[in-house]
């Protein structure tokens, strides 16, 4: 009986889990979406597309900065596009387990595929540069997610 108990209680905990990890993870409208997904570089900025285009750890929500400051939480199949000042900049997720740092110029595309990766006993990150190719695929499967980070170049 006490095993059924455990059972029941661990089921619930995970649902629980389930419709929590993807409450914080808000769509941009879809003009956005189409916007971003035509790969138009700027020429004032630098810009960076961090994407997750796998269902792999679905339930999982993962906190994403620029430069420290938080940008988005992301879920299954979705992506961020930040126009930046060229330099320097660190992207970090999941709460510093994975940095990278990388240097950009301005009239430039950059991708970083944030690959999920499964504990013991949570999920994590590994954040990667990728090439063009590969990031504007990766972009192309995901939906694009409402961000505040970097330069709204519109305002």
């Amino acid at each position: 009986m006490n095993n059924l108990i455990a059972v029941k209680t661990i089921t619930i905990l995970a649902l629980f889990a389930l419709l929590g990890g993807c409450a914080g993870i808000a769509k941009a409208p879809d003009h956005l979406d189409k916007q971003a997904k035509e790969f138009k570089a700027h020429p004032d900025y630098s810009q960076v597309y961090v994407y997750r285009n796998e269902s792999f750890g679905g339930a999982i929500s993962m906190p994403v900065t620029i430069d420290g400051e938080l940008a988005g939480t992301t879920g299954p199949n979705s992506f961020f596009k930040f126009n930046l000042l060229p330099g320097v900049h660190t992207i970090t997720s999941q709460e510093d387990e994975s940095k990278l740092k990388i240097t950009t110029k301005r009239n430039e595309l950059y991708f970083v595929w944030q690959e999920v990766k499964m504990g013991a006993f949570s999920a994590g990150s590994k954040l990667q540069l990728v090439n063009a190719s590969q990031g504007k695929s990766g972009v192309l499967e995901s939906t694009l997610i409402d961000s505040k980070a970097g330069i709204n170049p519109n305002k």
